[in-house]
């Protein structure tokens, strides 16, 4: 049966200033941060997250609440503005002698914050990073992993690409809107499985159909999916109830969900069978 450690973190608040901001295809932009208070930032978990906080757009304040022997301490007055991100890539120190941070954001076309920031994030903005709290290591005791994302999942998939173990066979199932989204991996993550592409111009349905198709799984396989909601409730009921894994084997969130502006990730994906 997989495992996973679990490993806590000291919860930090840093203020850091955006370095650069790398387009990466037509939805996908590259955002690279860095503030002395990012040494010895550690998420070594492909799963992990970090709160970001952004600036009020109308003020341009950063307002972030204060770390306190008491917990958070929330400030009295400013505008604070969070969502969860994968953190990509971490560097103890860029060509300023300053540690790094890079973050992909996925321009969603909602009115979130995220999107507003991505939309029009410069060098110089702020960005409040605070996290990750904790961490779940790469399951051991397995021999296969099988990887379904969509494009909001795309970092946190390539994050497992690059800490899993070689020994391990990766099964990979993604859907995107295009095929510009394929842009987003790079030839190593590709060389390390055979990934599915999914369209959804194609029509609903595929995902589950494109899991279904996979057979029975061993007990030492892992499933990790992440996306949109409603695509991925369907998949979560085939594994939990037609093939009997439980939450040790298989974890499925969603990231964001039509409609919704700010869908709390950690809230069950499906209320009718929550884990």
């Amino acid at each position: 049966m997989p495992t996973r450690e679990r490993i806590r973190h000291e919860l930090q608040i840093r203020r850091t200033t955006v370095q650069s901001v790398t387009p990466l295809n037509d939805s996908m932009v590259r955002v690279t941060v860095a503030d002395e208070s990012l040494l010895g930032f550690d998420a070594p978990g492909p799963t992990d997250h970090v709160k970001l906080f952004f600036p009020d757009p109308e003020t341009g304040r950063l307002t972030t609440p204060e770390v306190t022997a008491e917990g958070l301490k929330r400030p009295t007055d400013g505008v604070i503005l969070s969502r969860d991100f994968t953190p990509l890539v971490y560097r103890e120190e860029n060509a300023s002698g300053l540690p790094e941070l890079d973050i992909d954001f996925v321009r969603h076309g909602d009115d979130g914050p995220a999107t507003a920031f991505a939309s029009s994030v410069k060098p110089g903005d702020l960005l409040g990073v605070a996290g990750p709290r904790g961490s779940k290591l790469a399951p051991e005791g397995i021999s296969r992993v099988v990887l379904i994302a969509d494009e909001t999942a795309l970092p946190a998939f390539t994050r497992w690409l690059d800490l899993l173990p070689t020994g391990v066979k990766v099964t990979a199932i993604v859907l995107v809107n295009d095929e510009d989204a394929e842009t987003y991996l790079t030839d190593e993550h590709r060389s390390r499985t055979n990934i599915e592409m999914l369209y959804r111009e194609d029509g609903p349905g595929q995902l589950l159909e494109a899991v279904r198709s996979l057979g029975p799984l061993d007990a030492d396989t892992y499933v990790w999916a992440a996306g949109e909601a409603s695509e991925l409730v369907p998949v979560r009921r085939y594994l939990r109830r037609d093939l009997g894994l439980g939450k040790e084997q298989a974890e499925v969130e969603g990231y964001w969900k039509r409609g919704i502006v700010n869908l709390d990730h950690h809230a069950p994906l499906d209320p009718s069978d929550p884990d």
